[in-house]
């Protein structure tokens, strides 16, 4: 089975210090390890505002870790957090699916483009200086209507 991307967000009490998060981080490493897989990125957000109140808790510290495995590996994991007292909560998301379907998306439609521009007799890849660039809009330079109400 192929490693797949998953982004791994879990949130602590907020008393929560820096060792503790560290300890944490700590076991996830070693269950990762164990089950082949590797974490690509680890970033401490930080303590934050929830969204509502869970349990008693109206502030947590998020973490984030990317990680690089199995669903195997995800389960696991998901498995050890739900029972961690430490843990208020987390959640698993696969990244790599996006990433696939944004790529396929943007092939689409720069060969649907390109066979346009050759319907029109034009090459396929747009030339430096053709048509408009990014930082063009309507309104640049034009201030005739500028204080006009209607």
């Amino acid at each position: 089975m192929a490693d797949r991307q998953y982004e791994l967000v879990y949130i602590l009490p907020p008393d929560t210090n820096e060792q503790q998060v560290a300890e944490l981080h700590e076991q996830i490493e070693q269950v990762v390890a164990r089950l082949n897989g590797n974490i690509e990125k680890n970033e401490n957000w930080g303590r934050r505002r929830l969204a509502y109140e869970i349990g008693h808790h109206k502030e947590g510290v998020y973490v984030l870790d990317v990680i690089n495995g199995s669903g195997e590996l995800m389960k696991e994991l998901d498995r050890r957090l739900k029972v961690m007292d430490q843990v208020i909560r987390h959640m698993v998301v696969r990244v790599d699916e996006e990433k696939s379907v944004v790529d396929r998306t943007r092939t689409k439609r720069q060969s649907s483009s390109e066979r346009r521009r050759v319907k029109r007799g034009l090459p396929p890849q747009r030339q430096p200086g053709e048509g408009r660039s990014p930082g063009d809009s309507d309104d640049d330079g034009d201030d005739r209507f500028d204080g006009v109400e209607v």
